[in-house]
């Protein structure tokens, strides 16, 4: 099913409620001017309120057919984790024009 591709702009946050930012981004595509996420970016997680605390993310799993740089684009419904107690990042808000599988 198609979903949403991730880009710089999208909310994305860990499962305590904390905001996670794309530490990286592939810049040679932009959705709604900001860059497009891909598996291989790092997430970083700041403030969140678990013990211990969520401290970097990374999605897992993303689109199966699209690709930027080699890597599978982040997509709204892909699997992701958090370091160190692993429980998963949700996304929130993305750009909805562009959408992935």
């Amino acid at each position: 099913m198609p979903a949403q591709i991730l880009h710089l702009g999208a909310t994305v946050l860990c499962s305590h409620g904390a905001p996670a930012t794309p530490v990286s981004t592939f810049p040679r595509v932009t959705l709604s001017g900001q860059p497009l996420v891909t598996v291989a970016n790092p997430y970083s997680i700041a403030g969140c309120s678990s013990d211990p605390p969520c401290a970097t993310g990374q999605w897992t799993s993303g689109a199966t057919r699209v690709t930027a740089g080699g890597a599978p684009v982040a997509i709204f419904s892909g699997q992701s984790t958090s370091v160190p107690n692993g429980t998963p990042m949700s996304p929130v808000t993305a750009q909805t024009r562009v959408l992935a599988t």
